[in-house]
């Protein structure tokens, strides 16, 4: 459908997304010149006249709900056959897709997150309209953070003739809540059971159910009770297991009632992470009793002319119930002060060994847990940044060690853990110019020291290497070493003597020498010595210089070879001694051996 105008006004650019009823495309609008989403229906739901009727309700109400974390939609339209939704256009990832691409998230991010996405559900309840298909897929990440709920409502135009399609189900069921597994009631607790599974799966980096079917997986969520998302990340704090374990409750009124409640735990949980604030709602079981009235003018007067028995009779029924509900009530209170008491007795002469909190500090957490879990302690953890102490190490404890206690319970004690010293990782800067990459280890809170080293591939002034390596991490203010490129080195090589050789012998030379052949002069002579060179033999050139020849013709005697520099050589200068004429130098002929004597 790219290409396809809507209304008048809305061209469809791209395809960004689908699911089981629609699909959405990116769109520009061409009236206010700006980029929308625009979702549109398939082809099969635009025959079912009741689903398009809802759909139609449904958008209309979602339409009037204006909110920062909510998907605004603005137009609803039908063009020959296609039904279709105009909504803000949210440049980023979906929530699973964040979660894919960046596993298990900080439980601090995770809870943040949570808070904007309660607060669309919360503003969503409070306008009467229940989302019924949270879940990370539903939920948009902008580039700045800010989670956006889209796809409200329409999970509730749904009917029996399309629930079924394939796909409309496959991506929600992990996120389902038991009533909408087992077909019960939905109400607005059922938003915030799917927010608790997508904050389990935020935090773990896991949804808790999983199977080999749809089906598999609805009834895990009506039967089975979801593992404590600490079993899979011992280091989540207590608060966010509890708010979490609240949240996926079976039962409907053990969860939070509203979504308002769920943002108080949450924003309460960042500043204790420690938890017990999280309480459990607790629905009575008692049947409702119809009690007598104990006032005789509280029974309406029907007929003004009773009788004066009849109104005795009434009085001593009164009187006769009153004393029986109080005797039911001393009773109730005496069977449950004998409990009591046979209870109180029946510890106390039960176990009575005295037990004592061990010193726990300067050990490591993991170890000590055994000990605790073994002991029956109840503990909580507090991790704390810490320089001076590594990951896991205990820094202090509430109570003291040598702490006496009973039958292996004591329910107060807390453990200060470090979590280690505040890292950081190294960003990668390699190729990157000096000063920027200077700065990039600055901004992550490391210290740089540069080592420059030639290198062929990397031009002189940006980054090889650093160490440690990208993404290493360091404690902050740790130090990285960045190895910067000096270029190609240049090294010198002497230039060889060229004197007396052909053409040919001379450019064989330079070659062996890492050096070419410059300009033969002059440029006519084919075959000839050279008499000249520039530069001359034995300077210093750097490897890959020319070296220009002068030729004589081959016919014309051979110069002197020339004689390279030598610290033992006479300068004649010196001495004030001239060479000897060749023609004044007598011929010597060598002594005659008795061996060569000619008999």
């Amino acid at each position: 459908m790219e290409g396809q105008v809507l209304g008048n006004r809305y061209t469809l650019l791209e395809k960004i997304g689908g699911g089981g009823m629609a699909v959405v495309y990116k769109s520009k609008d061409t009236l206010l010149n700006r980029f929308v989403a625009i979702k549109v229906l398939r082809a099969e739901f635009s025959t079912d006249e009741e689903f398009v009727k809802r759909f139609n309700v449904e958008a209309q109400s979602v339409a009037s709900l204006s909110h920062p974390n909510v998907v605004s939609i603005y137009d609803v339209g039908y063009q020959n056959n296609i039904h279709y939704i105009v909504m803000e256009y949210v440049d980023g990832l979906t929530l699973k897709e964040y979660i894919n691409k960046n596993g298990a998230l900080d439980w601090q991010e995770a809870i943040k997150i949570s808070i904007q996405i309660c607060s669309a559900i919360e503003h969503a309840h409070k306008n009467n309209i229940v989302h019924r298909d949270i879940k990370p897929h539903n939920i948009l990440m902008t580039k700045e953070g800010i989670a956006k709920v889209t796809d409200f409502g329409i999970a509730r135009a749904v009917t029996s003739s399309t629930i079924t399609m394939v796909g409309s189900t496959i991506g929600s069921v992990h996120y389902f809540s038991p009533e909408q597994a087992r077909g019960g009631f939905i109400d607005d607790k059922s938003d915030l059971y799917s927010l608790g599974i997508v904050m389990y799966e935020m935090v773990t980096g896991r949804v808790p159910f999983d199977g080999d079917s749809p089906v598999a997986v609805a009834l895990k969520h009506i039967q089975e009770i979801p593992p404590e998302p600490r079993k899979f990340m011992p280091s989540l704090p207590y608060g966010v297991n509890e708010i979490i374990n609240k949240a996926v409750q079976k039962d409907q009124s053990l969860r939070y009632q509203s979504a308002t409640a769920m943002i108080v735990d949450l924003n309460k949980v960042l500043v204790r992470p420690q938890g017990g604030f999280v309480g459990q709602n607790v629905a009575s079981n008692q049947a409702t009793i119809r009690m007598q009235p104990l006032n005789n003018s509280n029974i309406p007067n029907h007929n003004r002319n009773n009788t004066t028995n009849n109104y005795m009779e009434a009085k001593k029924q009164n009187k006769k119930n009153t004393t029986a509900y109080w005797l039911a009530g001393i009773t109730s209170v005496l069977v449950i002060a004998i409990a009591l008491f046979f209870t109180i007795s029946l510890l106390s002469k039960g176990n009575k060994e005295t037990y004592e909190i061990g010193n726990y500090k300067g050990k490591n957490f993991s170890l000590v847990e055994e000990e605790l879990i073994a002991k029956g302690i109840n503990y909580t953890e507090i991790w704390q940044e810490n320089d001076d102490y590594e990951k896991g190490i205990i820094l202090e404890q509430s109570l003291p060690a040598g702490t006496t206690y009973r039958d292996g319970k004591y329910t107060n004690l807390e453990l200060i853990i470090s979590k280690g010293p505040q890292m950081a990782k190294v960003p990668d800067v390699v190729e990157r110019e000096k000063r920027e990459a200077e700065n990039e280890i600055k901004t992550a809170g490391l210290t740089s020291k540069f080592v420059n080293e030639y290198n062929d591939d990397i031009p002189a002034g940006y980054v090889i290497k650093t160490e440690p390596a990208a993404d290493k991490e360091l404690k902050v203010g740790s130090e990285v070493v960045i190895y910067v490129s000096n270029g190609t080195e240049l090294k010198t090589v002497k230039v060889p003597n060229l004197v007396g050789k052909t053409e040919t012998e001379a450019e064989k030379l330079l070659a062996e020498s890492k050096l070419v052949l410059g300009k033969i002069i002059p440029a006519g002579v084919t075959k000839g010595i050279v008499d000249r060179q520039l530069p001359a033999a034995f300077e210093d050139v750097t490897e890959g210089d020319s070296v220009t020849i002068f030729l004589t013709p081959q016919d014309t005697a051979p110069p002197t070879d020339v004689v390279p520099p030598s610290d033992t050589t006479t300068n004649t200068e010196e001495t004030g001694q001239k060479p000897a004429d060749e023609s004044s130098v007598e011929t010597q002929t060598p002594p005659v051996t008795d061996a060569e004597t000619i008999p």
